[in-house]
């Protein structure tokens, strides 16, 4: 019997640090109890066990996907393990079963408890070097077929198979790394690139936008890469650099203070440290200026940790003239998320 056709399943799942209690309420939410739940790292990677099948739970987290659970693993198998790279390649060929020319990608992840004196990397190349010589897979790091996915902790090792898109995140435990690139104006800007992959978005698309509480620039100067003419606006300043651009308009005021031509902008972005209440305020007021079907992305920063009413306060505050379509905190995310919507 297949580990899929069984009525029960594990996972381990993976929220930002600080995260996991409301990344398992999530869950708790969508499957019901009873629910078992271990701590691998506390609040923020968990063991979970339901009486529910791989495929349904896959299923369900992937079309319904929460908030605040950033990656998942299945746990296909674990096994009580020594430490020794032998063992584990021998006990891989025992749980893993892949066609030939499958390109797949190992990712291995383990608890800075375990002191075997191994890398990540050292074990990734023990298991890549043994499904190529079993099942003669392909190794690859992007663009696979399949992810073999490898948890160690003291004397537990859990692995999995998956699809990727079953992960919610292709990169191994949701982490998403871009390299920083030189003169970049602020570590922000990651979290722009970040939310163009998880809502599935291409900016290149858009030809106007608005970038509100824009200073220093970070969401600004990636905007303008991708050809946009920006509209940005905040009372502080904006990087020299950025204001020689041609298709840049900055009014350094507050966004309450600027006139804006209704209907002039398909994209508004926001990512400013402000409470969430005034945010919505704010951008609730600069919504005449957003094309009906514009698109708004907006970073919301999660008041006392109370995360799900901070959330719906901000969508409730700008309903129904934003509707919103995905929230998610994503890896670069700290104590905030951010949401994507569209103007009705």
């Amino acid at each position: 019997m297949s580990v899929d056709e069984l009525q029960s399943s594990a996972f381990i799942g993976t929220a930002n640090r600080g995260y996991g209690q409301q990344a398992q309420e999530e869950i708790l939410r969508l499957f019901g109890s009873p629910i078992k739940f271990t701590h691998l790292v506390p609040n923020e990677i968990f063991l979970f066990q339901l009486p529910v099948s791989k495929s349904e739970v896959i299923l369900k987290l992937t079309t319904q996907e929460p908030m605040f659970l950033r990656h998942i693993q299945p746990v296909d198998a674990e096994f009580d393990w020594d430490g020794e790279l032998a063992s584990l390649q021998s006990w891989a060929i025992r749980s893993v079963q892949l066609d030939a020319q499958s390109k797949v990608a190992v990712q291995v992840r383990k608890t800075e408890e375990l002191t075997t004196g191994i890398s990540q990397g050292e074990y990734k190349q023990a298991l890549d070097h043994i499904l190529t010589e079993t099942y003669a897979t392909v190794p690859v790091a992007k663009g696979s077929e399949f992810i073999v996915s490898l948890y160690l902790v003291p004397g537990i090792a859990y692995i999995g198979v998956s699809k990727p898109e079953h992960n919610l995140s292709d990169w191994s435990g949701g982490a998403i790394r871009y390299r920083k690139e030189e003169g970049q104006l602020s570590r922000a800007k990651f979290k722009l690139l970040e939310a163009e992959q998880v809502f599935g978005l291409d900016l290149t698309q858009y030809k106007t936008a608005l970038d509100v509480g824009a200073a220093p620039g970070g969401w600004t100067s990636l905007l303008l890469e991708r050809g946009i003419k920006v509209t940005a606006i905040d009372p502080a300043k904006l990087d020299k650099d950025l204001l020689k651009n041609k298709n840049l308009t900055f009014h350094q005021k507050n966004a309450a203070d600027v006139k804006l031509q209704d209907a002039s902008f398909e994209l508004i972005v926001c990512d400013m440290s402000w409470s969430p209440r005034q945010m919505g305020k704010l951008i609730k007021g600069l919504l005449p200026a957003l094309i009906t079907g514009g698109t708004a992305i907006i970073t919301v920063k999660l008041m006392h940790k109370k995360a799900f009413q901070t959330v719906r306060e901000l969508v409730g505050d700008l309903s129904p003239d934003l509707t919103v379509q995905k929230a998610k905190q994503l890896f670069h995310n700290r104590e905030e998320l951010t949401l994507f919507f569209i103007k009705a």
